[in-house]
């Protein structure tokens, strides 16, 4: 399981990268090795506000269908379209590829809120 130090994370198993006052986010290696293979994925129309901790699309799975929840508070500003024809991305590249949405965030005080790389090994510890 990949867990990068230079990313941020949740306790929902997102991660979050900051680039230019905009965030990318995904899901973690170890939430798509839960969910096992994706086979769809549901994503939210660019230029939506959305809200700390919302959920905003749903992935489906061969074994389950799981909300998608973001990390911060903003606007979608770009979601990845290629998802919608190759889900598997996240699967097989959850930190690249497999990206799901870039949000320019409208509170950077709610960055303080995100767990760093050790404080989310910890949270898969105590799941584990």
């Amino acid at each position: 399981m990949k867990i990068l130090d230079e990313l941020f994370y949740t306790e929902n198993h997102e991660w979050i990268r900051q680039e230019n006052g905009e965030i990318v986010e995904g899901i973690t290696d170890y939430a798509q090795s839960e969910l096992s293979d994706i086979v769809y994925i549901e994503l939210p129309e660019e230029g939506v506000e959305v809200h700390k901790g919302e959920a905003i699309g749903t992935i489906e799975a061969v074994k389950t269908v799981s909300d998608l929840y973001t990390a911060l508070s903003g606007k979608i500003v770009e979601v990845n379209r290629e998802l919608e024809d190759h889900p598997d991305l996240i699967n097989k590249d959850p930190y690249d590829a497999g990206w799901i949405v870039r949000i320019k965030i409208s509170d950077p005080e709610e960055l303080k809120d995100l767990l760093d790389a050790e404080e989310y090994k910890g949270i898969i510890e105590r799941e584990e």
